[in-house]
């Protein structure tokens, strides 16, 4: 395995042992600390007799350490009225910045934090870009967010040079001419960008426009295969895939393409049973549970992500040594529709089937997880077609057959859709109305 295919060589490919030794001292040091500093940690680990002196070691801190979850930073920020939820383990004047998250399923969860001393994106992601093919000088087509902090932190500390340009939803047309202009080697994209990127194929070289790009990575959805194998295939694109460490940073893939990596001594994770919340048996799915162990400003402990995750701790084909999962979905997103379980994957390949929704624009409608029926909100492209009805009844068919259950259909047009999302980071795949 080359030495150029890792930032940090001596850490991306740590024997196990050295790992665990590593996370167990930071777990040592962040305990204390996080006791002292946090009154929302306080309070709680008083109320269940937990105190520093009583972890001595990783199996301590998972014995008797308590589970967090949003409900509980929302419900402590709201009887104190203090905007970081009782998180904070700095004054806030130490503060470099406050980000939020993309506010998918709820209230956006804001994010305080310290760059130069602990950027909790930063410190690990220049692992991920260079894996991915990004090298100091190289540009980079930066989109301009308003979610979890810009990513150009991260760019330049790696020594890439940063084009910004404004990739929301809508504009892909003008990403394509920065593009066609710049020359960048890398690009950040969202899923709905790449559904864009799909109707702009047929007016648009693609394969002309991304030629310079050595790579592109994407969040907020996973990609079908049938996307994948459109952005390599027709557009000469390699799309890499990142997504959530449970929110104390991102897991990306490699070039292998088998699992996203958790860079364990940045967060410890673990992969717990949803109701037991004992530890599940390698290779079986279980909730993703995250500590902050790089994170000075207000780090999450034994976090309940709801994200329902297979663990590897297996050496991954590119050499790197820690951890990979694989997303199975979200705790809560099953639909059980007069006693028959739905699953949201069952919904998305009968929708990407179809010409007209190949993008797998979709949403199932409910207002609580047990329902009388199946309503299915569905996005097309109206160039390919404007006859509906055939569609939803094709729709329909197709639903029924891999479910078992009868949708109720409602079309609308992919862009009318998307436009419906609070968020450019991430499609909600299960919304209320």
């Amino acid at each position: 395995m080359s030495a150029d295919r890792y930032f940090e060589p001596e850490v991306e490919t740590m024997p196990p042992e050295r790992i665990r030794e590593c996370q167990e001292k930071r777990v040592l040091e962040l305990v204390p600390y996080a006791y002292e500093n946090s009154p929302f940690y306080r309070e709680l680990w008083d109320a269940h007799g937990v105190h520093p002196r009583h972890i001595r070691s990783l199996e301590d801190f998972r014995a008797r350490v308590p589970f967090i979850d949003k409900a509980m930073i929302r419900d402590y920020r709201a009887r104190s009225k203090d905007p970081y939820g009782g998180m904070l383990c700095v004054p806030p004047e130490r503060l470099t910045s406050v980000s939020s998250s993309s506010g998918t399923t709820g209230d956006p969860e804001f994010f305080a934090e310290i760059w130069g001393d602990s950027p909790p994106l930063v410190t690990a992601q220049i692992r991920d870009l260079w894996e991915l093919g990004l090298r100091p000088g190289d540009r980079v087509l930066s989109t301009v967010g308003n979610f979890r902090n810009l990513m150009d932190y991260g760019f330049q500390a790696l020594g890439a040079v940063v084009v910004n340009v404004d990739c929301w939803l809508g504009r892909m047309p003008e990403v394509i001419e920065a593009l066609r202009r710049y020359r960048p080697a890398y690009m950040q994209l969202m899923y709905p960008q790449v559904v864009e990127l799909e109707h702009l194929a047929a007016t648009h070289d693609l394969r002309e426009a991304l030629s310079s790009l050595k790579g592109a990575s994407c969040a907020g959805q996973p990609l079908s295969r049938r996307m994948r194998d459109t952005a390599r295939d027709e557009w000469g694109l390699e799309i890499h895939e990142y997504t959530s460490a449970a929110d104390t940073g991102t897991a990306w893939e490699c070039r292998e393409r088998d699992g996203f990596h958790l860079w364990e001594d940045t967060v410890f994770a673990e992969c717990l049973d949803p109701e037991a919340l004992s530890e599940v048996p390698v290779g079986e799915v279980g909730e993703l549970v995250a500590t902050d162990l790089d994170n000075l400003a207000a780090p999450l402990i034994r976090y309940r992500s709801e994200d329902l995750v297979r663990l590897s701790r297996e050496r991954c084909g590119c050499g790197r040594t820690h951890a990979r999962m694989w997303v199975a979905g979200r705790r809560g997103d099953e639909t059980v529709v007069r006693g028959r379980p739905v699953v949201l994957r069952e919904i998305w390949q009968a929708v990407e089937e179809q010409p007209e929704s190949r993008g797998g624009i979709f949403q199932i409608v409910r207002a609580a997880r047990e329902v009388d029926e199946l309503r299915v909100r569905v996005g097309y492209d109206p160039e390919v077609t404007a006859d509906t009805a055939d569609l939803a009844g094709r729709l329909n068919k197709a639903v029924l057959q891999r479910t078992g259950v009868e949708p109720v259909l409602e079309l609308r047009t992919e862009e009318e859709l998307l436009r419906t999302v609070r968020s450019v980071a991430k499609f909600p795949r299960v919304v209320k109305d």
